[in-house]
């Protein structure tokens, strides 16, 4: 018998949630539109999508789900399988939450002997993520040992270790102590002021991270440690506390702790599954050094800017776990000299923004790059007015600091009251008063003169940044032409726009893990799982006319990657005139023989009319997410040069943007 999972975590931010009802099934998908920020939850019935006719293709609703990477994961596959196959040895009632037999009904809403003939005798269980507590390990496995199985039941897993090492890296410092690096810039703001450290950071939680991707720039300094072992055989307790005493091996600062599990799948130890770093070598973790997307490892951020430790020094971290994450604080033997500072209570305004926002802003190149385009725009400009589009807390800092006879409207559309609450706290420390500064206090889908005090706009600006969209495409941002647009009669004729336009670049790429992490499923362990391959957005011998989605992607954290041609541009969006269609065309010639598995999109925006000032979103910005156009097969590639029989020499990209849903269709042609 199979049960449905407690916890629908897998779900979470995929905008889409199934439900079965009577013969047919429902399923609730948010829609969110790019190009303004609303969303809607809408209800497909299977019947539904039946008679969709041919040429409207149903998107895949799962795409942006781990489901299809976790199915891919063939050591996960084979660990599972093999563990199963031992434990279930005789005949038995086997509790397997998540797969085979659906009830309609969560776990934990289960009763023995109404949904269920008796208790179970073997629990079959994956409901882990990166940190392995957080789609609800702890109250899933209480609740099934309290009421569905028998008292010391078998499992698969059997066991959980979760292990942990100190590093210092200064590429992971960057993505939270924004209060240090920002201290480096040279242009006067200052996102967080003194005595005001809490007002503005990352979430202190563990991030998971593909840390292969950065082992060159990570120092070791310590050996791995075990932290928490998690019993699935017996009731786990919903809090524990460790304090572990840890030898440093290298004197350093500790700027993060990087932590994995391994899975012990079988009662007797012949089966493991490990999420560990390359660098963790074990003949008897199948899951090691082998790339996947849907678990990875994680980083707690050691706060400020680290603690330093000397080698053989013995620092204590004490360890928390509760019923769906683990926490950290570390501690050293050596005594530290603690700077005092003023505090000023802002109540309970805490904003948080992603460990990637941070880091842009406190990047010394991009702020530099900012207040050079600010300062350009605001030249010969008395009075101005300026509004500021999207949900950039720096440029209404920058623009304020800088002009004192300008009057800011921040429109603010996700920040909304805690950014004006923010901008209060931190005006004084930055040299301004909130009567030049003023946040919009409801959304509005048109402005009037009315609104800008009966003064047309002649500085509209955005970075583009829009609160909580961290995960979207790069083309989604151009709602900031959206807005611009919406704006248009409040604005004056030789109203200055910054950024001026976006454009469209691509590259073609070697992506051999991330193409398999994503290809066409066929049988997996014997079991034929093809049927899921449009929904979940696979890339391979898809029916026409279906294919592949175009996903977000952190590039560098893609495994193997390897650029085959040069960047190219395939259209620009021009910023000055009113949103509409657009379409390009661009043909490249590789210049690195190889197998292309697709292409790499991003817009790089221009700040300045004069093309002087251009802030790149590319694989080579590592705080930015690319769009990823995966090919059906992929294609063998070589150079003038040293062609070999079979290999394409260039190819041909085209896109066409559609202006009333902001949607991006990628064409491609190999020549």
């Amino acid at each position: 018998m199979s049960l449905t999972p407690r916890s629908l975590a897998r779900f979470k931010g995929t905008g889409s949630r199934a439900m079965s009802s009577g013969s047919s099934q429902r399923v609730f998908q948010l829609k969110v539109d790019p190009l303004t920020g609303n969303s809607e939850w809408v209800v497909i019935d299977e019947q539904d999508q039946e008679e969709q006719m041919p040429e409207y293709p149903q998107k895949p609703l799962l795409a942006t789900t781990s489901y299809l990477d976790m199915l891919n994961d063939s050591p996960r596959n084979t660990a599972f399988r093999q563990a199963i196959d031992k434990t279930v040895s005789k005949p038995c009632h086997v509790l397997d939450i998540g797969k085979i037999k659906v009830i309609n009904k969560r776990s934990d809403e289960l009763k023995v002997g109404v949904d269920i003939p008796s208790p179970a005798d073997i629990l079959v269980s994956e409901i882990l993520d990166s940190e392995l507590l957080g789609e609800g390990l702890i109250p899933t496995l209480q609740h099934a040992h309290d009421t569905l199985l028998v008292e010391n039941p078998q499992t698969v897993p059997y066991r959980a270790t979760t292990f942990g090492q100190l590093v210092e890296s200064s590429f992971l410092w960057k993505l939270h102590d924004l209060r240090n690096n920002e201290a480096e810039a040279c242009d006067g703001i200052h996102l967080i002021p003194s005595g005001l450290d809490g007002i503005l950071h990352a979430k202190p939680q563990q991030y998971a991270m593909h840390c292969d991707a950065i082992k060159e720039e990570i120092k070791l300094l310590s050996e791995p440690f075990k932290i928490f072992e998690f019993d699935f055989w017996k009731r786990p307790d919903s809090h524990r506390e460790t304090e572990l005493h840890i030898k440093a091996t290298n004197d350093g600062r500790v700027n993060a702790i990087v932590s994995w599990w391994i899975l012990q799948l079988d009662c007797e130890g012949n089966f493991f599954y490990s999420t560990a770093p390359a660098w963790i070598s074990s003949t008897k973790d199948s899951g090691a050094s082998h790339w996947c997307d849907h678990w990875k490892q994680c980083v707690w951020f050691v706060p400020g800017q680290g603690t330093s430790i000397s080698q053989d020094e013995e620092v204590h971290l004490h360890a928390v776990h509760t019923e769906t994450s683990i926490s950290y604080n570390l501690k050293t033997q050596a005594p530290r000299i603690e700077v005092m500072q003023d505090s000023f209570d802002t109540g309970d305004l805490q904003l948080i923004l992603s460990p990637e926002r941070i880091a842009i802003y406190g990047d010394r190149e991009w702020r530099d790059s900012m207040l050079k385009s600010m300062r350009n725009a605001l030249q010969e400009r008395v009075n101005s007015l300026c509004i500021v589009a999207d949900d950039s807390l720096f440029l209404t800092l920058l623009v304020a600091h800088l002009s004192r006879t300008s009057h800011v409207i921040s429109l603010f559309p996700g920040l909304r009251d805690k950014g004006a609450q923010y901008l209060q706290a931190v005006a004084d420390a930055n040299g301004f008063s909130m009567d030049r500064v003023e946040v919009l206090e409801k959304r509005k889908t048109r402005l009037t003169m009315h609104d800008t005090h009966q003064k047309k706009v002649d500085l509209l600006i955005g970075e583009p940044f829009y609160y909580g969209n961290d995960g979207m495409l790069p083309w989604q941002n151009l709602r900031f032409w959206k807005e611009r647009t919406v704006l248009d009669p409040v604005l004056s004729e030789d109203v200055l726009i910054m950024p001026c336009k976006g454009i469209l670049k691509a590259c073609a790429m070697s992506l051999p893990d991330l193409w398999s992490s994503r290809r066409c499923l066929s049988k997996i362990e014997g079991f034929n799982h093809s049927v899921v391959n449009t929904t979940l957005g696979a890339c391979g011998e898809l029916p026409a006319p279906e294919e592949g989605p175009c996903l977000p992607f952190y590039i560098w954290q893609c495994g193997d990657i390897k650029e085959l041609s040069e960047i190219f541009t395939i259209m620009e969006f021009d910023f000055s005139k009113p949103i509409r269609a657009c379409y390009g065309k661009a043909q490249v010639d590789f210049i690195e023989p190889g197998i292309c598995h697709g292409f790499a999109l991003w817009i790089d925006w221009v700040m300045d009319s004069e093309n002087s000032i251009v802030l790149s979103t590319g694989p080579d910005k590592r705080y930015w997410k690319q769009g990823v156009k995966l090919l059906e097969q992929p294609i063998a590639v070589g150079v003038h040069e040293s062609r070999n029989m079979g290999e394409y020499l260039s190819t041909v990209i085209e896109a066409s943007f559609d202006s009333s849903n902001g949607e991006l269709i990628i064409g491609h042609n190999f020549l």
